[in-house]
C-alpha cells in the first residue's frame, strides 16, 4: 500500500476539493482523506422524489428525532428525509456543550459541498478593516485587494450567478446571468430604493449555473434546472460541489488518490526537522491505523475538525495543540446568527406567478456602519438579509376532497420573507476545545462547545428586525409578522475562527498565506482560518484563499523553502 505522497488534503468539503484540485494541477501526486463514506456524484437517493415518495411526507418521525437527532433537531427545519442522508446522527458523533452549539455536519465525501446554501458573495474592504478599523481582537494580515485577483479566479470556475451593482460594502462578482427578481421582488427592489438609496435589493449571488460553458464549468455539471432541490445533492451537476466540479478536474490529472472512512488522529511533527511529516489515519471500518506522509499537508477538515486535529495534535513540542505556542487555537469561534427577520403580504399581483422554482431569491448587502453616515450609535459592524416573494400555499382548513383539490391549485396571495444573518464579534472566550477524559467510539477526545451571542449581536439583532419591518412597510406590505428567535453559534453552519490568520505569531496561528506560523508546511484555508465574520456566507472566500495559498505553497516549494 502506498503512504508516501508530495501532498496530504485533510478533508473533502468546499475548500478540501479546491485544495487537491490546485495541488493535483500543479502536478502534486496528492492524498485527499474524508473521515465519512464514500459518496460519487449522481449518489443522491432523494434528488428525483416528490414530497408524496418521502416517508410521511418528508417529516422524520418524532421518535427517530428523540434517538438518533436530538441536538440537530432543536433547529424545526433542518431534520427532514429529503436531507437525511446527508446528515449525521447526534447519538454516532456524540459532543459536549458548555454552552448550546448547534453543530450540523455531514461525514461523507464532499461534505457540506453536498448540501450547502450556495450564496457567494464577497468579502469587501470594509471586511477586512472591520477589526482594525473597530479595535477588535486582532487585524487581518490581508485586504481585499490581496484576494480580489483570487476571487476572480475561483469565480470563473465556480459559475456564480448574479447582478452587479457597484457597492463597495459589497464587491461586484466575476458574475455569470443573474436569476431574475421576480415581478413582487422587483416591486420590493423598487420599493426600498426610492425610501432608503442605500438599501439595495439584488439577486442572490448563487454557484448555481444560470448558464453552462463547457470551456469553463469543468467537471459534471449542467445548466440549473430550477428545481430547488439543491440541498438533497444535485444529478445535473448544476450547483458547485466537490463531486461535480473539483474532485472529477482533480482525478483528470491522474494525481488525485481518494480515500474514504479514514479518520485523521493527529498530524505527526518532527521536532528536529521541525516540521510535520505526515498524518496518522485511522480507518473507520477496521480500525487499523496507517500513517501517511507528505511534505505538504493542508488542514480542511470544517472549522471544528480542523481544530480538533490540531488540538489533538500533541508532541513535546506543542503539547497544546500543533502550532499553537499562541494559545489561540480553538478560541475565537464565529457564526452568523440569524432566526430574525420579518414577513408581509403585498397586493396587486394576483395575475402574477413564477416560472420554475429558481434556487435563490434576493439578498440586502448591510447598510449600516459602512460610513460616517450610516454609523450606528450603540453597537458595531452589521447585519444583511436574503429572503424572496412567492405565492402562499392556499389550503384552508376544514376542506376535503374534490374541494381541497380546487383549492390547492388556486394560488394564494404573495408574501415577501426577509431573513437576517448578523455579525458576530471574534471573542476569545468564545471557543471549543477537547475533552480528554471522554472519548468517542474512535478513542478521540470529545469536542466541547464554549460559545454564545454577546451584548453587540443583541443589537444588531434588535435592528435587524427594525430594519426589516420598514423596508415591508417601504413596499406597501400588511400582515407583516416579524421574528427574532435566538439561534446559537452554529446554526447557520458558518462556523469560523478557530485558528484564525494574523500578524503576529503570539496572537494567531496563521499568517497571511494560511500557512501555520511554528509549522511552516501546513496550511489551514477552511473556515478556521478567518480573523472576523462579516455577514456574508463564507465559502467563495474559503475557495479563493485556498487557491491563494496552494499557489504560495507551490512557489516555496520550487525555492526550496518548503
Amino acid at each position: 500500500m502506498k503512504t508516501n505522497y508530495e501532498a496530504i488534503v485533510i478533508g473533502s468539503g468546499i475548500s478540501g476539493g479546491y485544495a487537491a484540485m490546485e495541488l493535483c494541477k500543479k502536478g502534486y501526486k496528492t492524498l485527499m482523506l474524508e473521515r465519512g463514506r464514500m459518496v460519487q456524484h449522481g449518489d443522491y437517493p432523494t434528488a428525483m422524489l416528490d414530497k408524496w415518495d418521502l416517508p410521511n411526507q418528508g417529516e422524520v418521525s418524532l421518535a427517530e428525532k428523540e434517538n438518533h437527532y436530538e441536538k440537530q433537531n432543536r433547529l424545526s427545519w433542518w431534520v427532514k428525509e429529503d436531507v437525511k442522508p446527508f446528515i449525521n446522527r447526534d447519538d454516532e458523533y456524540p459532543y459536549l456543550e458548555d454552552e448550546r452549539f448547534d453543530w450540523i455536519r455531514g461525514h461523507h465525501v464532499g461534505g457540506r459541498s453536498v448540501m450547502w446554501g450556495r450564496h457567494c458573495p464577497r468579502w469587501s474592504e470594509h471586511d477586512f478593516e472591520a477589526n482594525k478599523r473597530d479595535g477588535v481582537a486582532i487585524d487581518w494580515p490581508i485586504r481585499y485587494n490581496d484576494i480580489e485577483p483570487w476571487y476572480e479566479y475561483v469565480e470563473t470556475f465556480v459559475g456564480v450567478a448574479g447582478q452587479a451593482e457597484g457597492l463597495k460594502q459589497a464587491p461586484d462578482g466575476n458574475f455569470i446571468a443573474p436569476f431574475p427578481l421576480n415581478a413582487v421582488e422587483q416591486k420590493f427592489r423598487e420599493a426600498v430604493k426610492e425610501k432608503y438609496p442605500n438599501r439595495v435589493v439584488t439577486p442572490c449571488r448563487t454557484a448555481n449555473l444560470s448558464e453552462y460553458n463547457p470551456d469553463v464549468h469543468k467537471g459534471l455539471r449542467g445548466q440549473c434546472q430550477a428545481r430547488n432541490r439543491c440541498k438533497r445533492g444535485c444529478p445535473f451537476g448544476a450547483y458547485f460541489s466537490t463531486q461535480s466540479a473539483t474532485l472529477p478536474v482533480a482525478q483528470e490529472t491522474g494525481n488525485l488518490t481518494l480515500k474514504s472512512d479514514c479518520i485523521v488522529m493527529e498530524i505527526i511533527y518532527d521536532a528536529k526537522l521541525k516540521k510535520a511529516t505526515g498524518v496518522k489515519v485511522k480507518d473507520a471500518n477496521t480500525g487499523e491505523i496507517v500513517v501517511y506522509t507528505a511534505n505538504i499537508i493542508f488542514c480542511n477538515a470544517s472549522t471544528v475538525g480542523t481544530a480538533a486535529i490540531l488540538l489533538n495534535s500533541r508532541s513535546e513540542a506543542f503539547p497544546n495543540g500543533l502550532g499553537n505556542t499562541s494559545g489561540e487555537l480553538g478560541h475565537n469561534m464565529m457564526d452568523h446568527h440569524y432566526g430574525m427577520g420579518a414577513s408581509g403580504l403585498i397586493d396587486g399581483f394576483d395575475d402574477e406567478y413564477y416560472l420554475g422554482r429558481k434556487p435563490k431569491g434576493f439578498f440586502i448587502p448591510p447598510f449600516t456602519n459602512i460610513d460616517e453616515q450610516t454609523k450606528q450609535s450603540d453597537y458595531i459592524r452589521n447585519f444583511s438579509y436574503q429572503g424572496g416573494a412567492s405565492r402562499v400555499k392556499n389550503a384552508p382548513k376544514g376542506v376535503i376532497g374534490a374541494a381541497l383539490k380546487d383549492e390547492i391549485f388556486k394560488p394564494g396571495a404573495w408574501r415577501i420573507n426577509l431573513h437576517c444573518f448578523g455579525e458576530i464579534l471574534p471573542h476569545h472566550d468564545n471557543r471549543m476545545y477537547l475533552n480528554f477524559s471522554k472519548r468517542d467510539k474512535h478513542g478521540l477526545p470529545l469536542i466541547t462547545f464554549d460559545a454564545k451571542l454577546r451584548e453587540n449581536e443583541y443589537k444588531i439583532r434588535k435592528d435587524g428586525v427594525k430594519s426589516a419591518i420598514e423596508m415591508l412597510e417601504a413596499a406597501g406590505c400588511t400582515d407583516i409578522k416579524s421574528s427574532d428567535r435566538e439561534t446559537a453559534i452554529g446554526a447557520c453552519i458558518h462556523e469560523m475562527g478557530t485558528a484564525r490568520m494574523g500578524h503576529d505569531p503570539k496572537t494567531s496561528v496563521l499568517n497571511k498565506w494560511n500557512q501555520m506560523h511554528d509549522v511552516p508546511n501546513v496550511f489551514v484555508t477552511d473556515g478556521a482560518c478567518m480573523t472576523s465574520a462579516g455577514t456574508q456566507n463564507p465559502s467563495i472566500t474559503y475557495m479563493a484563499l485556498t487557491a491563494r495559498a496552494v499557489d504560495y505553497a507551490d512557489k516555496q516549494v520550487k525555492q526550496g523553502k518548503l
